[in-house]
């Protein structure tokens, strides 16, 4: 059985290692924080394409467990009207409704899920080098203490210790906006259950939801120059309030009531992305998740590109010829759709897209949910070299997606 060593215990190396024992391969999780890991205070949203890749996994109980069902989207212009209002996912099967949940929240029920399952994940596992050698790779740590695998799998995220081996010219960019994130249980509730709405305002992307118990989850997209670390660390919630209610109400919307309303559950990051053709892999060292592509938040995929990324990759190891030949087709499927989304991601954030959310979310719906060939690539007892030959030739035969099918 092959020994893999996944470094980063976030949502991509949990599920990673969740999907690669399943496959049968024995994978630990390295993990530089020494626990858990809190909840930073953003939310997100798993779209039907992360919710089908879970329940490959076995793990969408855990994570309906958790957070609230989104069926539909509605779009307001900025006075309030509702523009346009369109269905989320597959609200006819519980497993890939579209679910919002904290993050924090997501990450620690995947660790759970990995020691339930007798993966061991390795808490103040800080990493500090990696050997790759003809026998196997090493990887060391903070503490002194070494681990050797035959593969080793960065999935760290943004800021990866990992990258730096596979991809040293590569940095993290800015995607031209400040994204805020917040909760609130004292806001007026403004819109229909299961629904997330999205606000067309004229300085601030503004999206909110509800949860069953009358807690709003909200976020803010604001054109800006990337902050440092110390500015980010700096801002607290009244800053950020100070920085957003002047632009939302010049609007005449529900935004600026619920930011308002929002006490200490209020932080504030920058949309950050790769950029396109990061290389991935370096001998036994591959990149996943955050750590090979991230994206801004504009499409909401971080975390579903993720989940995918797990299970294609561990059925790419249990039915391809050899490690490099499951190395190489896994790139070969998952680039372009993780990039794809990264291009699309940025240009959202930068303002150079032109579809509308309504149209932008039921091309989504579409292509993420219900997109025949990525459940042909994520159905777990389909070989996937038996289904990777039809997918490529109709992405080849479909041609450029266009922008907004994220």
């Amino acid at each position: 059985m092959a020994r893999v060593l996944v470094i980063g215990g976030g949502i991509a190396g949990t599920a990673t290692a969740l999907a690669l024992h399943k496959a049968g391969f024995d994978a630990t999780v390295y993990e530089a924080h020494p626990d858990s890991a809190a909840d930073i205070g953003a939310f997100l949203t798993l779209a039907g394409n992360g919710m089908r890749a879970l329940a490959q996994l076995d793990a969408s109980a855990m994570v309906t467990a958790l957070g609230f069902p989104l069926t539909s989207m509605r779009v307001l212009d900025r006075t309030g009207a509702e523009t346009a209002h369109v269905p989320l996912g597959d609200a006819d099967d519980p497993r890939l409704r579209y679910r919002c949940l904290r993050r924090g929240d997501l990450n620690t029920a995947l660790q759970r899920e990995t020691g339930a399952r007798g993966i061991t994940v390795r808490h103040g596992a800080r990493l500090t080098a990696i050997d790759d050698g003809p026998r196997g790779v090493t990887a060391r740590f903070s503490d002194g203490s070494t681990a050797t695998g035959d593969l080793l799998i960065g999935a760290d995220g943004l800021r990866s210790t990992v990258r730096p081996i596979v991809a040293p010219d590569t940095r993290p960019r800015h995607a031209g906006q400040h994204v805020f994130y917040g909760y609130t249980g004292t806001a007026p509730v403004t819109a229909p259950g299961e629904c997330i709405t999205m606000v067309r305002g004229s300085a601030v992307a503004f999206g909110h939801t509800v949860s069953p118990r009358g807690e709003t989850y909200w976020f803010a997209r604001v054109a800006g120059d990337p902050l440092t670390a110390d500015e980010i660390a700096a801002a607290t919630p009244d800053m950020c309030r100070a920085q957003l209610l002047p632009l939302l109400r010049a609007d005449t919307t529900p935004a600026a009531d619920i930011v308002a309303a929002t006490g200490e559950e209020l932080m504030v990051t920058d949309a950050t992305e790769l950029p396109p053709g990061t290389p991935w892999r370096a001998g036994r060292v591959l990149l996943v998740g955050d750590a090979a592509h991230a994206a801004s938040p504009a499409t909401g995929q971080g975390a579903s590109m993720a989940l995918e990324d797990a299970v294609v990759l561990a059925k790419c190891l249990r039915d391809a010829p050899g490690t490099e030949a499951a190395l190489s087709l896994y790139e070969t499927l998952r680039r372009p759709r993780t990039e794809h989304n990264t291009t699309v991601s940025g240009n959202i954030s930068r303002g150079t897209h032109t579809a509308s959310p309504a149209a932008r979310a039921a091309a989504a719906s579409r292509r993420t949910g219900d997109d025949g060939e990525l459940v042909r690539l994520l159905e777990w007892d389909a070989d996937i070299l038996r289904t990777a030959q039809a997918v490529q030739a109709a992405q080849a035969a479909q041609g450029p997606v266009e922008e907004g099918q994220g």
